[in-house]
């Protein structure tokens, strides 16, 4: 059956309402699944498909991706994994597309699983992989702001025990 052609209606968790184009929507699994399950037959959906663990300035940027992806081929799972071996291999669109505050960042990340958006999900923790690339835990604290909970003791003892991580 071909994909009609139309929009939806996506409502985001703060109740904002926005019109997208249907084949931008379907890029999401989540979207999909649900606009197959309430089902119809006109060229535009009506209703209003909620989305309560988004909200609307995150819902834009992940429409903002869709729409330029739109037409990628869908990735086959042999793809999957060879992207997966190579954090670093970002499109230059996607690299600054990715380059928000850390804060949507993780928004978007949670937004594409959510979603269902795999593409999106892959280059969301990619990017984030790349921050951390190459950085002492230490350094990477500071670049996410995580307070370090342990003592000097409990450190070295888990630096013993994961020797074998360690880069010679």
């Amino acid at each position: 059956m071909a994909e009609k052609t139309g929009t939806l209606k996506l409502q985001s968790s703060d109740k904002v309402e926005t019109v997208v184009d249907r084949e931008v929507a379907m890029r999401s699994v989540l979207i999909k699944n649900m606009f197959e399950d309430l089902g119809s037959d006109s060229d535009d959906f009506t209703n209003a498909i909620p989305l309560p663990n988004v909200n609307d300035s995150v819902l834009k940027k992940v429409i903002e991706w869709c729409t330029y992806h739109r037409n990628d081929p869908p990735s086959s799972a042999d793809e999957d994994a060879d992207s997966r071996k190579k954090s670093t291999d970002i499109s230059e669109w996607d690299q600054k597309f990715m380059q928000v505050d850390q804060e949507m960042l993780f928004e978007i990340i949670l937004a594409a699983n959510y979603l269902d958006i795999k593409p999106l999900l892959d280059v969301g923790c990619k990017t984030v992989a790349n921050m951390i690339k190459g950085k002492s835990p230490e350094e990477i604290r500071k670049t996410f702001n995580i307070q370090n909970d342990f003592t000097p003791e409990e450190e070295d003892q888990i630096r013993r025990e994961n020797e074998w991580a360690e880069d010679r």
